[in-house]
């Protein structure tokens, strides 16, 4: 029989998914916000916290943008008591600071592990995404009841549409930065977005990212209705370099110039946000307060370069690890090491002081 005319089901399992164990539905990001609508409080506060981080990056507002939290979220109470206590300090330091809540639910891994709150919600391998979008959705929606912008790293391409539209602040990592695809999605993006320099502390990746995100861009995703669809962008004007260390650490001062001449050779905004944790604090989590410190002096001395700092902090300092049947001591991150409540309040007072000296030094 001529192959054409041939209606019998052509066998392409030999050559088609032969490495996929399963296929299970997702919810669309359609039905998610219509079971977890945004009230227009938080509406509000997601489009007022914006337009003041890209007033901070325009040079309109010289508050040091703050995005500090947990290095990762793994429970919704323990996200909620810590932010009771940051919406109290922010509110406390909000003629100098201007605080976002990080609150990171994927975690890139340099080979495998724990990817994160949306991705393993129950912390036991079940993979429950549509749990973990929904989770992380209500996470975010109770912190901006409680009148906190927040902030998340973008490293899966599709759960944007799940939880972007409530997010004052994106970044994307160190291990994506030089990715296309992350830099189209970031021309996307409501928000202002945060570019870290690369593993090895290359900052040129993170220069070409944001020139990138800043054009027009036409590529393929999903729509909130879930179907696939070709997105043209607008391009973002709000985007940054983030300094996060490599090799060596890169946050005195000598770096900060190189980055922004760089920054200023490719015709961008001579600015960096300065993350003291990670290459930057030699991942010894205690260490971010020392890097801080350094980092409020040269702000204090006048430089209006240094828009923002992120630092790692949870209810208490250090890190565990997952172990199948055992409890987890209560707010310490299961992820990298951070550094507590207690010993950020300081780190956030003198980073506020910084502030108002830098005021003071120009005039």
């Amino acid at each position: 029989m001529n192959a054409r005319h041939d209606l019998s089901t052509h066998d392409t399992t030999r050559i088609d998914d032969t490495r996929i164990g399963a296929v299970r539905p997702l919810l669309t990001p359609a039905l998610l916000e219509e079971r977890l609508p945004t009230p227009d409080a938080a509406q509000d506060l997601v489009e007022t916290s914006r337009a003041a981080i890209s007033r901070v990056l325009h040079g309109q507002d010289d508050r040091l943008i703050v995005v500090v939290g947990p290095c990762s979220i793994h429970d919704h109470d323990q996200a909620l008591e810590y932010a009771r206590h940051l919406k109290a300090e922010a509110d406390r330091l909000a003629d100098e600071l201007l605080v976002v809540m990080r609150v990171y639910f994927e975690k890139p891994r340099t080979t495998v592990g724990w990817k994160g709150y949306i991705n393993d919600p129950h912390l036991d391998g079940s993979f429950a995404i549509n749990d973990g979008l929904e989770m992380a959705r209500r996470l975010l929606l109770d912190l901006l009841a409680l009148g906190l912008p927040v902030g998340t790293e973008f490293l899966d391409l599709l759960s944007p549409q799940f939880i972007s539209d409530l997010v004052s602040w994106g970044a994307i990592g160190a291990r994506t930065t030089e990715s296309q695809s992350h830099r189209q999605l970031a021309s996307g993006l409501s928000c202002p977005v945060g570019f870290k320099n690369g593993t090895d502390g290359g900052v040129k990746v993170a220069a070409d990212a944001i020139v990138a995100a800043r054009a027009q861009h036409a590529f393929m995703g999903m729509t909130k209705m879930g179907q696939a669809a070709v997105f043209e962008t607008r391009g973002n004007d709000d985007c940054h370099v983030i300094l996060r260390g490599g090799k060596l650490p890169n946050y005195a001062p000598a770096d900060v110039a190189a980055a922004c001449a760089m920054l200023q050779g490719a015709g961008l905004r001579e600015q960096v946000m300065i993350d003291v944790s990670h290459a930057n604090s030699s991942k010894q989590h205690q260490r971010q307060i020392d890097v801080a410190h350094e980092v409020a002096g040269q702000v204090a001395a006048g430089d209006a370069r240094i828009v923002g700092v992120m630092i790692e902090s949870h209810l208490y300092e250090g890190r565990q690890d997952i172990v199948p049947g055992q409890p987890l001591t209560r707010g310490v991150s299961v992820t990298d090491a951070c550094i507590s409540l207690a010993q950020t309040v300081p780190v956030l007072d003198g980073l506020a002081l910084a502030v108002r000296a830098r005021r003071q030094a120009r005039g």
